[in-house]
């Protein structure tokens, strides 16, 4: 148990202390006494003051010392490291606030007790760690008799034979004619089975699988649909009565022990990165070309893809060019501000997110509204179709599942299953499914389920597309033509957030695949985004900027999860506060 932790500088000043028990006699005094001012060379960083221990570490660059005091009969054996991480974590956040100290301009002693909590933080979690590493250190010592040495013994040997024999390896003692061990008779003789050949199946096996003649578990049914939806996760009715998704919720910024050399990413930490530029001076391009390019690595770290960092950052820095900054706090803000408002004019929606209103004018002219979904293989596209599909029900829309997958097997099974999912959960049950197997013309099916929507008094068009590679040009010559035949109103690209650069090659492609093949003189393209995975990314919200960023279009969704109402809205704010964090 700590007594007393204080950080001062080399010369006395107390930056900040906190005690947790009277100390008698003045154990930091006689340390700084004895072995600092008196340069005494110790043999470690260790020292005993009467009933004390003292144990210090240098911030050299600073002139400042960590020192934790304790009971001498006590052993606290993470001690090292609490220093090590405490002096890390001071430093990243109060390198400025120090070097201020010994400005002569500078008439204020800065307040470090904002440390407090963070250094209690510190504390625990080293704590925690290290009765982690204790308790797998400890091993339990073997039993004899799982040793081998014990198997070389008379005993082992035999406890070992009776394994295999119950294992069926082998038999113990002779048998006698005509009788088991035990003295019951043999049974009769079991005949050869007769072998299965590969491809074939035998009558057992089909009357397994045959469950045609089975009652079905109705129970067990019921109660896997249910499942598949999230009470806390849905969404909420407006006062008109439509049913909004929720926004996504900001992750709370954990506390992170900084175990790696170098700051912290806290915004404090990023525009630290600015504490280079003085007061007084004009910006200049020079000036600012290595902030930037720390600026440019810190948003490559979030996943935004580099080219568009480059861009970003080099259109922050243009804005900056010949402006005079003031004190360091106000380059901070002048930084932070200029690099949200680029951030927030590119997320910022430029054409309409509310599909509602847009379904509403489409029905009033006699006709469903489409969507199609398109993007590469395996990122979601059917299960975030069904979402939408969800939402839609919960606004007593009549949905038509075209299935246009024609090429990947299982995928039409797929989409059956999610429409018979969505009747169970919904009140509104006017979901239906158009398909017409596998092996034809996609968009020929996306035209005929267009058309019977329109005659059945359907809503909405949901256009299932099968996934492929931006470089597949059979594949995208075929999506081409689906887009060009049928003219949906909404083209959504269903993309991962897990994809930095990726995210722009795909983008790019499927929009120049729409242009080269369409044969239109206005060729449609991507006109919103789906980022699906959301919830596996953490603070690494990138993909989203660099999306946004290519195809100048919002993105409308945003799948946080595997049931009906994991989908959420992408709050800019958020997105912009992660990207800076």
């Amino acid at each position: 148990m700590l007594d007393q932790f204080t950080i001062a500088t080399k010369g006395g000043v107390v930056l900040w202390s906190k005690g947790y028990t009277d100390i008698s006699g003045t154990p930091v005094d006689s340390l700084i006494r004895d072995v600092l001012i008196q340069n005494t060379r110790a043999s470690s960083t260790k020292y005993h003051s009467g009933p004390y221990s003292v144990q210090w570490t240098f911030a050299n660059e600073l002139n400042v010392i960590f020192v934790a005091v304790y009971q001498k009969i006590l052993q606290l054996p993470y001690l090292e490291e609490l220093l090590r991480l405490v002096k890390r974590h001071f430093v990243a956040r109060f390198a400025q606030e120090i070097k201020e100290l010994v400005d002569p301009d500078n008439a204020e002693f800065p307040s470090f007790d904002a440390f407090d909590e963070e250094f209690e933080q510190v504390w625990r979690a080293v704590e925690e760690r290290y009765e982690k590493e204790k308790k797998e250190m400890k091993s339990v010592p073997r039993k004899f008799e799982n040793t081998k040495k014990f198997q070389s013994t008379a005993k082992g040997a035999k406890l070992e034979l009776e394994e295999l024999a119950q294992a069926g390896e082998m038999e113990i003692g002779r048998k006698q004619p005509g009788k088991m061990q035990d003295g019951k008779k043999k049974g009769k003789k079991k005949g050869k089975e007769n072998r299965v050949w590969e491809g074939k199946m035998t009558k057992e096996a089909m009357q397994e699988l045959d469950f045609s003649g089975k009652k079905a578990d109705t129970e067990n049914d019921s109660a896997r649909v249910a499942a598949l939806v999230d009470e806390s996760s849905k969404g909420v009715r407006t006062k008109d009565g439509v049913y909004e998704v929720a926004d996504v919720a900001e992750r709370s910024s954990d506390f992170q022990l900084l175990d790696e050399e170098g700051e912290q990413d806290t915004p404090k930490g990023i525009f630290g990165m600015f504490k280079s530029l003085t007061s007084g001076r004009v910006l200049s391009k020079e000036l600012l070309s290595e902030p930037m390019a720390r600026m440019r690595e810190h948003l490559a770290t979030k996943n935004v893809a580099t080219d568009i960092a480059d861009e970003i950052c080099q259109t922050v820095a243009q804005s900056l060019v010949g402006v005079r900054i003031g004190g360091l706090q106000n380059i901070r803000k002048l930084i932070e501000q200029s690099m949200e408002t680029a951030l927030t004019r590119i997320l910022t929606p430029v054409s309409s997110t509310d599909i509602i209103r847009d379904i509403d004018n489409a029905n009033s002219n006699g006709r469903p509204y489409t969507m199609a979904f398109v993007g590469v293989n395996g990122v979601g596209k059917s299960t975030n179709l069904s979402k939408v599909c969800y939402w839609l029900l919960q606004n007593n829309k009549r949905v038509l599942i075209a299935a246009c997958d024609t090429f990947r097997s299982g995928a039409v099974e797929q989409l059956r299953v999610h429409v018979r999912n969505l009747r169970a959960l919904s009140e509104n049950q006017s979901v239906e499914i158009f398909e017409r197997g596998y092996g034809k013309d996609s968009a020929g099916i996306a035209r005929d389920a267009i058309s019977f929507g329109a005659s059945n008094g359907f809503d909405v068009v949901l256009i299932d597309t099968a996934g492929r590679m931006q470089d597949n040009e059979p594949l995208m010559r075929a999506l081409s033509k689906l887009v060009s035949v049928n003219s949906p109103d909404k083209i959504l690209f269903v993309g991962e957030a897990l994809v930095g650069n990726e995210a722009v090659d795909q983008l790019q492609k499927f929009n120049q695949a729409m242009r080269d093949f369409s044969g239109q003189s206005r060729p449609r393209q991507i006109d919103g985004i789906i980022l699906t995975k959301f919830d596996t990314i953490d603070d690494r919200v990138g993909a989203a900027l660099s999306m946004t960023y290519i195809t100048g279009q919002p993105i409308v969704f945003v799948g946080t999860g595997q049931t009906y109402t994991d989908l959420r809205k992408m709050n800019v704010s958020h997105v912009i506060r992660a990207l800076l964090r």
